[in-house]
Parts: structure tokens; sequence; C-alpha cells
């Protein structure tokens, strides 16, 4: 994880805001690229502020940029994408507690328990990973036909895999033939 300042929440000003800016170095943009099975990390920004809001909470705002480099899920050519993204964390003093045995998660996934730190290093890194293509696609590259087969048996079509498609066949020529 790159090296950061958190902040510690009793050191923030409740009436301004503290501004942050963070760009890892070389180094760091390799390590973070290996913890996320990233072939490359070029780029990686991350800066914004901090400010109070009401008496004990605590909002981060920012503006993420990165250049990353996937593997094609097709290909496994590398794949170079551009992720610009808003990111906003709401620290509250007071969480509020779920109640029941079943609970729904929340519209605001914003919102975090408040703690004595407020890391924007940690929360570049987690909106990175939230952020990342779950299947990066070389430009131009379909799907794919996947076939599954031991060496000398012949795979299985799409076509012989839909049982009742053979059934309808067969009703159509039957029909044809009255």
């Amino acid at each position: 994880m790159p090296t950061t300042q958190p902040f510690r929440v009793a050191d923030l000003a409740q009436n301004r805001s503290t501004a942050f800016e963070l760009r890892p170095d070389a180094a760091e943009l390799s390590a973070l690229a290996e913890e996320l099975g990233l072939l490359g990390l070029r780029k990686l920004s991350f800066s914004g502020q901090i400010a109070g809001q009401g008496r004990r909470d605590w909002v981060l705002t920012g503006q993420l940029g990165a250049t990353v480099v996937q593997p094609c899920v097709v290909t496994l050519e590398p794949v170079t994408t551009r992720i610009d993204t808003e990111v906003t964390r709401t620290y509250l003093a007071e969480m509020p507690e779920p109640e029941g045995e079943e609970v729904e998660m929340p519209e605001d996934d914003t919102q975090e328990q408040l703690g004595s730190v407020i890391d924007p290093g940690q929360v570049m890194v987690e909106a990175l990973a939230l952020a990342l293509p779950l299947y990066p696609r070389k430009e131009g590259v379909g799907s794919g036909d996947a076939s599954f087969a031991g060496p000398g048996i012949t795979p299985m079509t799409d076509e012989e895999a839909k049982p009742f498609a053979g059934l309808a066949a067969l009703r159509d020529s039957l029909k044809k033939e009255e």
C-alpha cells in the first residue's frame, strides 16, 4: 500500500477543510499493481479534501485518476484502461446499528464508522480496486466460444447442449409430413 500520512481526527479543524494529494512513486505503483493483480499501473493520483460535517462527522471527497493495464479475459493480451472517478466517504461518529436477523445493505454505501484516523491512502486503494473493469477486453475481441473436451473427444456444441431444440425440430418435421 502506498505510504501515506493518515490524518488524526483530533488534529483536523472542524471549521475548515484539509486538503490532500497523493501521487505514489514507481515502487509503490509496482507494489500496488501486484497487490491488485494488475499487469501494470502507470499513473495514480488521488486529491481532495476532508471537511467537518455537523459536530462530529467528517466527509472525504476526492478525484481518483489512474491508468491500469490488465490481461484481456479472452486473449490474455494487455488491455490499458483510464480510470477517472469521484470518491466520497462519510465518516459517522455514530453509525446506525442494523436491526433484525436479516439486514439489507444500506442505500448509501459511502458511510463508514469514524475511527481515530482518516487515511486517504486506504480510500485511494479501495476506490481503485472498486473502479477496475471486471472483465477487461481488448478492442475488437468478442466473448469467444469456449469448448472443453479431453484429447481425442469432439467437444459438444451449444446447439447439442439444448435438448429441446432437437425435439422442436422433430415436431416441426412431423407437422410438415401431415
